[in-house]
């Protein structure tokens, strides 16, 4: 006779193996790249080469490396900008529409030491800009108007060699550095213009980019340089981003 008893039927699951770890831990972020923006002042007189020296090492960062800046002009208002040498320069900004700026740099001009330190809205905007920047970067008499801003304040600069007494009787607040061809203090890096307008420029890229894209820009640019080839002076206070 058939039992009516029903035999049990044991169902096993198989349940995923869960194993004990660490607490997650979120990827770490990307780093920013060193600069995101350099924005050259251009009025009219700027000098040739205290533009286009720096300007030209700058842009061709972009060449090297992934991390490469944006390069731009600012001037004070729209329309074409005429260089003491006679080149006419369409600007791609000016202080109304320009944008945040990374690295200032500020040219030598005709009236870097007259007319341009008169000029309010000029100063204003210096002033403004170069406090929000990382960095900035003047070339020639350029730091007569780093200086007029406030920006040299306390520390080490210089300038056009022909012009540092003229410098030293304006500016007292300035710690001026003779017999270089540059100086790093805090974020301002001051050049002494001329054909030297390419060395704090390289020594920008070598510090914020590497040797290799430094000695890679000399090479597109013919120029052989070698930051222990050049006298300037960078303080224990000089900063970068």
């Amino acid at each position: 006779m058939r039992s009516r008893f029903l035999v049990p039927v044991v169902v096993v699951v198989a349940l995923p193996l869960v194993l004990a770890a660490g607490p997650w831990v979120a990827p770490a972020p990307a780093a920013a790249p060193p600069l995101r923006t350099v924005g050259f002042l251009v009025v009219p007189g700027v000098y040739n080469s205290e533009l286009m020296a720096p300007y030209d090492v700058l842009d061709h960062v972009r060449f090297r490396t992934k991390e490469a800046p944006r390069v731009f002009t600012v001037a004070p208002k729209p329309g074409p900008v005429r260089t003491f040498e006679g080149l006419t320069l369409m600007p791609h900004h000016t202080f109304a529409d320009a944008p945040p700026v990374d690295l200032l740099v500020v040219p030598s001009a005709e009236h870097s030491m007259d007319k341009d330190l008169d000029d309010a809205a000029l100063i204003a905007w210096v002033r403004e800009t170069g406090r929000k920047a990382k960095l900035v970067l003047s070339l020639c008499d350029g730091a007569f108007v780093l200086a007029k801003a406030g920006l040299l304040d306390g520390l080490e600069a210089t300038t056009f060699p022909g012009d540092q007494d003229r410098f030293a009787r304006m500016f007292p607040g300035v710690k001026l550095q003779r017999g270089v061809i540059f100086v790093h203090d805090g974020k301002a890096i001051t050049g002494v213009g001329g054909a030297r307008s390419y060395d704090p420029a390289m020594y920008l890229v070598e510090r914020l980019y590497g040797e290799d894209a430094r000695a890679r820009i000399g090479e597109g640019l013919v120029l052989d340089w070698s930051r222990s080839a050049v006298k300037h002076r960078v303080t224990p206070g000089a900063r970068l981003p």
